[in-house]
């Protein structure tokens, strides 16, 4: 707010510390939180509270608008859509919020006046653990997105205490740490004890038919928790509004039994509190042991139920609408198959906490819901024993085998008693001990489902879903993913941000589309090498960071050939150090072999139990120890492993990426949000014909693009067909020496000579992942690769043109086709005035 100093002197125009957003405004509020909030002076404050300080200070000025978003919410009364995810991987806020209120350059500056470093805030600041990869991400940049196009919106989630965990490489292995995000507090949540809702379970339930005739069941539970909602405000890039991401903690209803205490069991008087708060301790348990299993179930339950009373409560209590029409106000995305049994626990509050008949209450659930599907892998689509989710959710358990047994009449109907479809479409899976399909609940529970690549859904239709498909053709359609522009290329990459912006003015941070413009640019020799500059700069400043936290010098003239994603077998990391081994013995045959530098970069993490996953980080890092030791080799390859990569650590990286590998075997990979950011960010893209690489080479031209590998048809021919890789691994003669020297320890001395054996069993006798098939179509591609980045100027054109044909790949325009096709919801406009202390708008 603005006032004027006394009549007597001209009237001077002074902002309010809260809401200004001039250099001298910041300084002084900075100065204020940093005083009042954390109780420190300049002179004796932590890197901590020089960060939480300037936090604060962002925080103050999105508060102002995030509050006004609400009120407009709740005013207008339209449709909002809940987006339901078990990760949200935010990566630090400070940055990111600092781009979307257009203040990045004005706070550096009143930081600078205090000799205080903006990039050094930013690194102090911790990453919080609520995501593990893609599928949270994805969720990040679709919150994003749906506050900068000013839409209703609100994520839901859990806030887990611990992530799920901090990756150390020790010895080469992975080991896991507890991810401590927590440590030093968030000042970016605020805890909303007074919205906080009970969530059930265990325990039996009780039926009869009421004085009308109506069946009711009663659920009585044999334990109940308290989930605690914290609301972080998520802003949209240069606009007023801010979405919601609501995130849930669980407490004991008692938090401390003082007669237990009294009675000396000073373990058993907190036994509640430390059995309910374990439910959001960490993300993603180990499910190798049944404890595991059954605390995932929990977790997943404890959310959406939350969410479910939180979102019911919202339509009939603050908006005063009749529980009739919950669905025509509110649409709830299913982000994968983690919070699907939203649909049972939806009917079983419309059904039995508000009293809506059975048919009543299905028609609102299946017009709530909608549900994207995220993989094509059989074992990654999620089943529950049972047994176990009776003993948990007996509730649950009636509501979903009532639908089931609706369902499938429809189904004999619709297919003329076709029992093999009967069997396949059946919710609950019969062919060993019963398990609940939850994709098949989220399939019959929803109006809609999307695959999220065009290969992805057309695999879905045709193959995993294909029965569903022929039975509603109408409710399937794609929505390829997308990721922010404004974290992955204007906050990440301010070089190259600068550089487009001084050529075609900054409308492409908010409509990618504008980059288009640039291809005027791309072959003009003053902008190819500001280009290029930028370039360099990325490398230089990944460079310098792989040094001062692993001590490996990096050649940056090299290529940087960049590989970052979870660790599994499908996504073939291992098929990478096979073309690192076999560049490796091609110098060691002759040390003067005229080859392109290659700096070779990995990062990821491997599920705790995923015994082959963590050897392959194993056989990364063994192959990095004698190839950055050897005299020869070392000057033409370096390998590098970056440890516990995450959002924070992958703005350095995305931007000095020369090559992109999205090497997973076609038919496997879903869509992949990597390759889109790398995409973005210049990065030529080495890859197969899976997920979105398709629609990246459409897009980018295929002259831009190095394909190489069998096409998922292909695979699944070769499958068919019994394939042998014993016969590729004895005619391939590279092929053969370098699984031959990983079998006879030549990259473990100083372990186990057999070390790799099992990775080297798996690829003779399996090789599940067409690694040997497609080895040397990768090895010939690699090798055009290396021929092409001779021809700098021409490289840098490919590079432009990546980055010019990306728009497609904006996260925008995903929700803007989901709002369109699939939520129907329309923008809010959000006006926020000066702010006034005194106004009772609220």
């Amino acid at each position: 707010m603005a006032t004027k100093t006394k009549n007597s002197e001209p009237d001077i125009l002074v902002e309010d510390d809260r809401t200004g957003l001039e250099t001298a405004t910041l300084k002084r509020a900075f100065l204020d939180n940093l005083f009042y909030i954390q109780g420190k002076r300049l002179d004796n404050a932590t890197r901590n509270d020089l960060y939480l300080a300037v936090a604060y200070t962002v925080r103050d000025r999105i508060m102002h608008r995030w509050l006004h978003s609400q009120k407009a919410l709740n005013d207008h009364d339209s449709r909002v859509v809940g987006y339901l995810s078990a990760e949200f991987l935010m990566g630090p806020h400070l940055g990111n919020n600092l781009i979307n209120l257009g203040l990045y350059e004005t706070m550096e500056e009143s930081l600078n006046d205090l000799n205080l470093n903006l990039t050094d805030l930013l690194d102090q600041e911790e990453e919080p653990g609520l995501g593990n990869g893609g599928l949270g991400r994805l969720a990040a940049c679709f919150l994003d997105s749906l506050a900068t196009l000013n839409l209703p919106a609100i994520g839901y989630g859990i806030r887990y205490e611990f992530g799920i965990f901090e990756q150390k490489i020790e010895n080469g292995w992975q080991s896991e740490v507890t991810d401590k995000w927590l440590k030093f507090g968030n000042p970016w949540e605020i805890a909303r004890n007074e919205a906080c809702v009970e969530v059930k379970f265990g325990g039996q339930t009780e039926n009869w038919w009421d004085e009308n005739d109506q069946y009711r069941v009663e659920w009585n539970p044999d334990h109940v928790v308290l989930a605690i909602p914290y609301d972080t405000p998520i802003l949209g890039y240069l606009t007023d509004n801010a979405a919601i991401l609501r995130l849930w903690k669980a407490e004991a209803t008692n938090t401390f039994d003082f007669q237990t205490f009294n009675r000396g069991d000073y373990f058993g008087a907190v036994d509640e509190k430390v059995k309910s708060e374990n439910i959001t301790k960490v993300l993603y348990p180990n499910d190798e042991q049944v404890s595991g299993r059954e605390l995932r179930l929990i977790q997943q339950y404890f959310f959406v139920s939350a969410t479910l009373q939180d979102c019911l409560r919202y339509h009939l209590e603050i908006r005063n609408n009749p529980v009739s029409n919950f669905h025509e106000k509110m649409t709830l995305q299913l982000n994968d198959t983690h919070p699907s049994v939203a649909v049972a626990e939806l009917m079983r509050l419309l059904v039995d906490e508000h009293q809506v008949e059975w048919d009543d209450a299905w028609h609102i659930t299946k017009n709530t819901f909608a549900y994207t599907n995220h993989t094509l892998l059989p074992e990654a689509l999620e089943r529950w024993p049972m047994p176990m989710f009776g003993k948990i959710l007996p509730r649950h358990l009636e509501i979903i085998l009532e639908i089931n047994d609706r369902f499938l009449e429809q189904v004999k109907e619709h297919f003329h008693s076709d029992n093999g479809r009967v069997r396949r479409m059946s919710i609950i899976d019969e062919s060993d001990q019963k398990y609940i399909r939850m994709a098949h609940l989220a399939i019959v529970g929803s109006y809609a489902v999307n695959g999220v690549a065009e290969l992805h859904t057309h695999l879905l239709t045709q193959n995993v879903l294909h029965d569903f498909y022929e039975m509603w053709p109408k409710k399937f359609s794609n929505k390829t993913n997308g990721v922010a522009p404004r974290r992955w290329v204007v906050l990440s990459n301010r070089a190259l941000t600068k550089l487009i912006t001084s050529h075609i003015g900054d409308g492409w941070t908010k409509d990618l589309t504008y980059l288009k413009l640039l291809e005027d640019h791309v072959d003009k020799k003053p902008f190819q090498n500001a280009w290029s500059k930028a370039k360099m700069e990325a490398k230089e400043k990944l460079a310098k960071w792989v040094f001062d936290t692993q001590g490996i010098k990096l050649n940056t003239k090299s290529i940087f050939d960049i590989q970052v994603k979870r660790i599994h077998e499908y996504k073939r990391q291992h098929l990478n150090v096979l073309h690192i081994i076999t560049l490796y013995n091609r110098l060691r045959d002759n040390p003067k072999l005229n080859m392109v530098p290659r700096t070779f970069i990995f990062g990821g993490k491997a599920a705790p139990g995923y015994f082959m996953a963590k050897l392959i980080i194993k056989l990364i890092n063994s192959v990095a120890q004698v190839i950055n030791n050897d005299p020869v080799a070392r000057k033409k390859i370096k390998v590098v492993f970056i440890p516990d990569y995450n959002v924070k650590n992958s703005q350095q990286v995305y931007p000095a990426a020369d090559v992109s590998e999205q090497i997973s075997t076609a038919g496997k990979e879903a869509s992949g949000t990597g390759n889109m950011k790398f995409t973005m960010n210049g990065a030529l893209t080495i890859g197969t014909l899976d997920g979105a690489n398709i629609e990246i080479r459409e897009e980018v031209g295929e002259e831009n693009f190095f394909l190489f590998g069998l096409t998922a048809d292909e695979v699944e021919e070769r499958k068919r067909g019994g394939y042998n890789p014993w016969n590729i691994y004895n005619q391939n003669h590279e092929l053969k020496r370098c699984l031959d020297m990983l079998e006879m320890g030549y990259f473990s001395p100083w372990d186990e000579a057999k070390l790799f054996q099992p990775l080297i069993d798996n690829l003779k006798n399996h090789d599940d992942y067409m690694v040997l098939a497609d080895y040397q179509s990768y090895i010939d591609c690699q090798d055009r690769i290396s021929k092409a980045f001779k021809d700098q100027e021409n490289w840098t054109r490919m590079s432009i043109l990546n980055t010019t044909r990306s728009s497609k790949f904006s996260s925008d325009r995903t929700i803007m086709e989901y709002c369109e096709d699939i939520w129907k919801i329309e923008p809010i406009e959000v006006n926020v005035p000066d702010y006034d202390p005194k106004s009772n708008w609220h």
